[in-house]
């Protein structure tokens, strides 16, 4: 049977990326993501859940996500959850903390003061894939059609 371990997410930088390298030199990012998802409760209330994800990206990706990511900006992240398992110094206890491996991002609104402008995409924006990813699939909507266009 096939397995699938795909995520797919879009929220708001919690925290700014922090970066650091790996004995190798591979670059590492770590930073927190807030989904919102709004509700109705059964006595017809509206309610907003906030969901807090802590988010890895690595290689060229988690040097660009230190170059345009600050606090508050809008993301969208393709990628895969991993789990951490580790024995607890102090207490010896097992922990373990689920978390996003990024694979592929795409940086969303406005600019944040201080960061350089995007001339590669023409204010568009920005997609970045990790070096291990399947090639980025861009979805196009579709152009209008008139009624001369229709087949019926």
């Amino acid at each position: 049977m096939a397995n699938v371990n795909k995520v797919i997410l879009l929220g708001n930088l919690t925290r700014n990326p922090e970066i650091k390298q790996t004995p190798k030199g591979l670059a590492v990012a770590d930073f927190g993501l807030a989904v919102n998802r709004t509700h109705t409760t059964d006595a017809g209330e509206k309610r907003e859940e906030v969901t807090f994800i802590d988010i890895t990206v690595w290689g060229k990706t988690a040097e660009l996500a230190r170059q345009y990511l600050t606090k508050g900006r809008q993301v969208y992240i393709e990628g895969r959850l991993q789990l951490d398992s580790w024995e607890d110094k102090q207490t010896g206890q097992k922990r373990s903390k689920l978390r996003v491996v990024g694979e592929s991002i795409q940086f969303l609104g406005a600019r944040q003061e201080g960061q350089p402008a995007r001339t590669q995409t023409g204010g568009r924006p920005t997609q970045v894939r990790s070096e291990n990813s399947a090639p980025a699939r861009t979805a196009t909507a579709p152009e209008p059609l008139d009624g001369d266009d229709y087949p019926f």
